[in-house]
């Protein structure tokens, strides 16, 4: 017999601490735009860009459970589901990003544009409305087909509808090409675009897999937090935490794969046009925090995830989680910041834009998990994934 899940809220307490959060967040943001508007600008696109990420790799997650027929992943899954409730929000966060392109994108400066061969060549596609509209693609392919296909798995949860999941199978076939697609783009125009003479050609991929790397350990903590309050105890196993962990093992690596195969590239090619974004990164000031992002997000959860009994202890893999979620920031402040600083900056502002920031992804996830069952109920894999065994 199949167990019921118990239903879930927030509570008080928590709900008072993200609201707090978000107070703190918006208050940094504010008194930063008056002290210091370039580092405010940065600290916005760095949390909304590793905010966003994690809001598509929930839908990602779902999608690719579909088209791949895995029941293992029933149990968690609504998990990764609710994320997409943050996307509405970065849709709003989008349009405040607008307000801060001058200060982050050298392409917006008309004047140095003219005068500017290079980026005379790449204004056709670097271009604010075209921006826009690229942008508006992937939130169009995110919340359209992503927000049907759960809606789908929601509805099932009423009609017990088997054809809803071969429907949703179905939807995640265009959604996955769409999105790989759109989200290299809106990657590209974030992140790539803050040194507007460089490229990378897997930058996307890089971009993707950092998405998924840092997904995956959110998805970890939810699931851990939930299995925990009782909430999901009688539907995830530790056989259950063992492919999670076993799959933010495999995307730690292909990250590292993927890092070092567009480092060793740009390396050996030794292009002009390749190289300065390199080598404001690996030198000077920033060679440290280079260094140290190599360490902390391969080496060091590459050895703390790699023993099979790391992967089924609860406290242990939620450990790793935080610190994949952790090293995922150094990342896109690494990405972000040399854009813009001679050296690392970290301060109070740093910290406040985010905790704005998670308190709102947190207050999303909470509020939809609260509206729907933890579980898809009545799915028709349910049964198998909970006799699951590695």
């Amino acid at each position: 017999m199949i167990p019921k899940p118990q239903s879930f809220e927030l509570s008080g307490k928590l709900k008072t601490l993200f609201g707090a959060f978000v107070a703190v967040g918006l208050i940094t943001f504010i008194v930063g735009l008056k002290t210091g508007p370039d580092r405010a600008w940065s600290n916005f696109l760095l949390e909304y860009f590793y905010w966003l990420c994690l809001g598509l790799s929930g839908v990602f997650f779902a999608a690719l459970q579909h088209i791949t027929a895995s029941y293992w992943s029933v149990t968690v899954r609504r998990v990764g589901e609710a994320f997409i409730a943050y996307l509405p929000v970065a849709v709003v966060l989008f349009v405040v990003l607008l307000f801060g392109l001058h200060h982050l994108y050298e392409w917006t400066h008309l004047n140095v544009v003219e005068h500017d061969p290079i980026l005379s060549m790449k204004k056709g596609y670097l271009n604010v409305p075209f921006f826009v509209i690229r942008a508006i693609l992937l939130f169009a392919v995110a919340l359209g087909l992503g927000g049907w296909m759960i809606r789908n798995s929601i509805r099932q949860d009423k009609s017990g509808d088997p054809r809803l999941t071969l429907l949703n199978t179905k939807i995640s076939a265009p959604f996955l090409l769409l999105f790989a697609v759109t989200f290299t783009l809106v990657a590209v125009d974030l992140m790539m675009s803050l040194a507007p003479h460089w490229f990378s050609t897997i930058f996307g991929v890089y971009c993707w897999a950092g998405l998924f790397y840092s997904g995956l350990a959110m998805m970890a903590i939810w699931v851990i937090a939930l299995r925990k309050k009782g909430m999901l105890a009688e539907f995830v196993t530790d056989d259950h935490l063992h492919d999670l962990g076993k799959l933010m093992f495999a995307f730690l690596v292909f990250w590292g794969y993927v890092a070092f195969s567009q480092y060793m590239l740009i390396w050996y090619a030794n292009l002009p046009e390749e190289t300065p974004y390199m080598i404001t990164r690996v030198s000077g000031a920033w060679k440290p925090v280079s260094t140290a992002l190599m360490v902390v997000k391969f080496v060091i959860p590459f050895f703390l995830l790699v023993a099979r009994p790391a992967k089924r202890r609860d406290g242990w893999l939620m450990f790793v989680a935080f610190w994949f979620l952790a090293a995922q920031w150094l990342d896109i402040y690494w990405m972000v910041f040399p854009a813009h600083f001679d050296k690392p900056v970290f301060g109070f502002m740093e910290i406040g834009m985010f905790l704005g920031f998670a308190g709102i992804f947190s207050l999303c996830v909470g509020g939809f998990l609260k509206r729907v069952s933890t579980v898809a109920v009545k799915d028709p894999w349910l049964e198998q994934c909970l006799h699951h065994h590695q």
